[in-house]
């Protein structure tokens, strides 16, 4: 086996997923009557596929809803499409009119904020509570901080907790 063909298989495979999920939005999206175009791409070993559009974002906010909801919905059910198609469980993230990216920034500066107070003060920080792709976003921040964080509690009220390290 030639070397580098691992990551080169595992990439075609993501790029396959982002394909299904294109070809099952696209559809939702003309069921919808929705403009918007459909970008692939692989991040961080996961398919990434992005619903936007060169109107107004407000077009597809329906497909956000209110923090996010909508846009976590449809992502668990192209995950069930492109399971359905390949048989394999997918892990691919959705965008809709750069909902996620944008949330990325706000969750980044939120964390670092509490970071801030974690290090000056030593007491532990507990965020409002936020859905699996927010409490990734702040574990990968507080991580590279060289702090500590953990989440508790149950969906809905699942919640992030910094603390120093050690």
């Amino acid at each position: 086996m030639p070397e580098g063909s691992d990551s080169s298989d595992e990439r075609a495979r993501l790029e396959e997923e982002g394909e299904v999920a294109a070809d099952y939005l696209e559809e939702l999206l003309d069921i919808a009557d929705l403009d918007g175009d459909i970008d692939i791409d692989v991040d961080h070993g996961r398919a990434a596929v992005a619903v936007v559009t060169d109107e107004d974002d407000e077009t597809l906010s329906a497909l956000v809803g209110r923090k996010g909801e909508v846009l976590d919905a449809l992502q668990e059910l192209t995950r069930l499409a492109v399971q359905a198609k390949t048989g394999d469980r997918s892990r691919l993230m959705l965008d809709v009119a750069g909902y996620r990216k944008n949330r990325r920034v706000e969750l980044t500066a939120l964390a670092q904020d509490a970071i801030v107070r974690v290090q000056e003060n030593g007491a532990d920080v507990a965020l409002e509570p936020m859905n699996p792709f927010e409490r990734k976003v702040v574990h990968d921040a507080v991580a590279a901080a060289g702090l500590v964080s953990e989440s508790e509690g149950a969906e809905p009220n699942r919640h992030v907790v910094i603390r120093a390290a050690g």
